[in-house]
């Protein structure tokens, strides 16, 4: 069965800084949770989203570098914070601060994954945005999505490399205290 597309409508959709946003996947990133604030600022129902992938809500301008960055780093069991721009089921679109972990079996066996969204401090998606389009447009570069990831993967590599700074380290430096409240 073919997915309906979601056009974006380059309407911007906020939620209050003191909300949290809540998935719980699989491992392969098949959604297994999903909090109230999540399905508001979707505009999804519950049911539209048990069972079905989170890449669900993935905006179209948000580089799929990140994405490959996310799942290589919770994959290998590691925590990671990432500014994301998703898609929501009318199209309008929701800048997140995403802290995504490994959730662990009592074995230490990876057995899903637990995200975290917040409202990101609005200097920080602005800051972000011209890394993301750069990106954005190396992908487009290249009609493959593998090659377009390598080739934005390697991009970001070196954009950090000559900051001197991981993507860890600039996800941070453009985090407020207004964003951890």
């Amino acid at each position: 069965m073919r997915e309906p597309t979601v056009r974006p409508s380059g309407v911007e959709r906020t939620f209050g800084t003191d909300e949290i946003i809540v998935t719980k996947t699989d491992t392969k990133g098949f959604i297994r949770y999903a909090n109230d604030v999540f399905l508001r600022v979707s505009g999804y129902r519950e049911e539209d989203v048990l069972g079905r992938p989170h890449n669900l809500v993935r905006h179209p301008e948000m580089p799929r570098c990140i994405f490959k960055l996310l799942w290589s780093t919770i994959a290998g069991g590691e925590e990671i914070f990432a500014y994301v721009v998703n898609l929501a089921a009318d199209g309008a679109h929701y800048w997140v601060l995403a802290h995504v972990t490994p959730s662990f079996s009592r074995s230490g066996t990876i057995v899903g994954y637990h995200s975290n969204r917040r409202s990101p401090a609005r200097s920080a998606v602005k800051a972000v945005r011209p890394l993301y389009d750069e990106l954005l447009r190396e992908e487009r570069h290249h009609a493959h999505p593998p090659d377009a990831i390598a080739a934005s993967s390697e991009l970001l590599e070196r954009r950090l490399a000559e900051a001197r700074t991981t993507y860890d380290e600039f996800v941070w430096s453009l985090t407020t205290e207004e964003t951890l409240r």
